[in-house]
């Protein structure tokens, strides 16, 4: 009897409806197996790629949302990074994506650079989150010294009073790695674990004046090993898992083989780098 009305009820549907709740459901599964499929197992050789894209970029597209519209509007920021991996900017009031985060702080970052030839055939890492103004403090100054040596002509103007610090604090990551190489990472997937983060902001900053002021043959060391060429490289940053290398436009990455534990390991590590 159950059979009969279900087989009654189908059968009093028009044969048009049927067929399309049929094709919709059939193409509803389709589209979300596909889209399963197109993503990737997450896997450290992703993850590495994801924080470099971060680490070494000078600059990234910015989405925000128009303070009068409310619809997307994209401008461009110079970027750095918090010593836990977190992107942050310098912006001022005057810049309409500055107004945008006063009035609502979801925002998202497209990060990587392509270079000749196809631009889509380069790694790109999209970062969605929330942007929080940093108040006068021990991590503004932090950040702030981390900008400058990564975006020297900042002081020329970090002291004026309409430019503020923002922290980019990730809730959806997405890595396009090129050619059916998507994945879906977590923002834990960039961070740092902040125990090792520990005397960080204390020893920083006196490390990188002694090695820029007096060590460059060992700066070109760590130049070389990062892949770059010739002198005229300055350190930029360090964080417990690697290093940043400037010259002019130019930015590279030095992965440490282990990571540190806490800034009071940041002198002999370099030590062993420049002599390896």
């Amino acid at each position: 009897m159950l059979f009969d009305g279900l087989a009654a009820n189908w059968l009093s549907r028009p044969i048009g409806l049927s067929l399309a709740l049929t094709t919709d459901v059939r193409w509803s599964t389709m589209t979300e197996n596909k889209r399963r499929d197109v993503l990737q197992p997450v896997d450290e050789q992703a993850r590495r790629l994801a924080k470099e894209l971060v680490r070494t970029a000078r600059y990234a597209a910015l989405g925000t949302l128009d303070a009068e519209l409310g619809s997307p509007s994209v401008s461009r920021v110079a970027i750095a990074t918090f010593t836990n991996g977190d992107p942050g900017f310098f912006i001022s009031s005057l810049a309409a994506h500055q107004r945008n985060l006063v009035k609502d702080g979801r925002c998202s970052l497209l990060l990587g650079e392509p270079g000749k030839g196809d631009p889509l055939a380069y790694p790109r890492l999209t970062l969605i989150g929330e942007a929080v103004v940093l108040q006068a403090g021990p991590v503004r100054d932090a950040f702030r010294a981390r900008y400058r040596q990564r975006n020297a002509k900042s002081k020329l103007y970090e002291d004026l009073p309409d430019f503020t610090y923002w922290h980019v604090r990730p809730v959806k990551v997405s890595l396009n790695a090129g050619f059916g190489r998507a994945f879906a990472l977590a923002p834990s997937d960039l961070e740092i674990d902040s125990r090792a983060s520990t005397g960080w902001a204390e020893a920083e900053p006196g490390v990188i004046q002694h090695m820029n002021d007096d060590h460059a043959a060992a700066i070109a060391v760590y130049a070389k090993k990062a892949g770059g060429d010739g002198d005229g490289w300055r350190l930029a940053c360090i964080d417990p898992e690697g290093l940043d290398l400037v010259r002019n436009d130019e930015i590279r990455r030095l992965w440490f083989e282990t990571p540190l534990q806490s800034g009071s390991e940041i002198r002999q590590c370099l030590v062993s780098l420049a002599r390896s």
